[in-house]
C-alpha cells in the first residue's frame, strides 16, 4: 500500500503539538520592521493555533 509523502514547506512551517493541535508562527516578522510599532513586532514574535479546517489539511500534509 503506498503511503502520503510529507509536505516538506509545510513541515518548516508548521509543526503538531502533543495533544494534535497545528501550530504556526506569524509572519510579516523578517523584513521592513523598521516602522511597524513594537508591540506589532512583539506579538508576531509568539505563535498561534490554527484553527479548523485548515489544521486538518495541515495535519495531513505535516503527518
Amino acid at each position: 500500500m503506498g503511503k502520503i509523502k510529507t509536505h516538506k514547506a509545510s513541515a518548516k512551517r508548521f509543526s503538531v503539538t502533543a495533544n494534535g493541535k497545528v501550530k504556526m508562527f506569524h509572519s510579516s516578522h523578517r523584513h521592513n520592521t523598521g516602522w511597524k510599532s513594537a508591540k506589532r513586532l512583539r506579538h508576531l514574535r509568539s505563535s498561534a493555533l490554527v484553527q479548523g479546517k485548515m489544521a486538518a489539511n495541515i495535519k495531513s500534509m505535516v503527518k
